[in-house]
């Protein structure tokens, strides 16, 4: 704009370098004669063409107008009232009115502010920018997590949401290793899932083998001194990322999300589903699913993902195809020595009358 304003000046400026800097500032002509007509009377204003000029007096949001949109989730006309009480109780100036309270909000406060205030810090992220990783290849990296499912599950009698184990590998997307449990995960169904992970001999493969490195979100199951010393072991470097982070591990949030909408919502007992009314509880004699049911239905699903599905980071390929097209070597393991690396220590015992007494139950030999 200075540039334009100079050509102005010395009378060289023409039509087309006009009509030139419309098409590239994406505004009418007329709209960029009007803004040199008003640097000519105040240059400031070529800094920033087009944005309306500040004045004493305008309203513009301070840090006590944050605090309360945050205090009150990001409602405007709460906030005037708060503000209208506090002027009549003598703590301040009478607040502007809505309207103008609206237009200092939109103005001062970046979209993504608008949505922390209004919803937190998970709001706040939809608008930042999150650079993505490149793929890689295959066993470089493995995302894990814990997932409840959302479905009632029929356990012993009892309806329980089952917790579901798995590995991930980032570069192409396949499940590497899953284990289901009916109860809250413990290292016992982590180490469950990375067996079946690392495995590539049937049932299990042809996935598998020992990855250069595993993400964990600070999970104390993950990072317990059993499942520790076992990645020690297989020599797995262990990522441990900051907490409320699950942008730094998309792979399996993205599977997580992937699973409830394209398998767990169409089963019955689904926890999330909608109901007329304002009936929250469980219609009576509805059939749950048995937890082996559960589990072999789960696996079928994990078997379509690797096999048949064609996630859109892969370009068209399923997990197994680009699997097969990386020519990376792997590392296995002998089952046995899987086996032995990934139990866990459990101290001296005593061997009695009624055998090895073990968190209260009794273990003997075949006899």
């Amino acid at each position: 704009m200075r540039r334009l304003l100079a050509l102005r000046r010395e009378g060289k400026l023409t039509t087309g370098q006009v009509r030139s800097a419309a098409d590239v500032l994406e505004v009418r002509e007329r709209a960029v004669w009007r803004w040199l007509a008003a640097a000519e009377r105040d240059e400031a204003t070529a800094r920033a063409p087009g944005e309306r000029a500040a004045y004493p007096g305008r309203f513009t949001v301070t840090d006590e107008v944050r605090a309360l949109l945050g205090l009150w989730n990001g409602n405007v006309a709460a906030v005037h009232r708060e503000l209208t009480a506090r002027a009549t109780r003598g703590e301040g100036d009478p607040p502007p009115s809505i309207p103008t309270l609206h237009r200092a909000i939109r103005r001062d406060l970046t979209p993504g502010e608008r949505a922390g205030l209004a919803g937190g810090e998970r709001a706040a992220r939809k608008h930042d920018v999150f650079l993505a990783r490149p793929r890689g290849w295959r066993n470089q990296v493995w995302e894990t997590d814990h997932v409840q499912a959302p479905v009632l599950v029929d356990v012993d009698g009892k309806a329980r949401r089952p917790w579901v184990t798995w590995f991930t590998d980032c570069a192409t997307n396949a499940i590497t290793g899953v284990a289901v449990t009916p109860v809250h995960p413990s290292r016992e169904s982590v180490l469950a899932a990375l067996r079946s992970a690392v495995l590539r001999e049937d049932p299990y493969g042809p996935f598998g083998g020992l990855p250069e490195k595993v993400r964990v979100d600070r999970g104390k199951d993950f990072l317990s001194r059993t499942v520790t010393a076992a990645f020690d072991l297989l020599d797995v470097t262990v990522e441990d990322l900051p907490a409320y982070t699950p942008h730094l591990k998309g792979t399996v949030e993205g599977l997580n999300r992937a699973v409830e909408s394209m398998f767990l919502a169409a089963l019955p007992g689904y926890a999330r589903q909608p109901r007329p009314g304002k009936r929250t509880s469980r219609p009576k004699g509805e059939m749950l699913l048995g937890f082996e049911d559960f589990t072999a239905r789960l696996l079928d699903w994990t078997l379509w993902w690797n096999t048949e599905h064609r996630p859109a980071p892969l370009r068209g390929k399923t997990p197994i195809e680009a699997w097969r097209d990386d020519l990376t070597p792997l590392r296995d393991v002998p089952a046995a020595d899987l086996w032995t690396f990934t139990l866990e220590d459990a101290g001296t015992r005593t061997l009695t009358t009624r055998g090895i007494r073990f968190r209260k139950r009794d273990y003997v030999g075949r006899g």
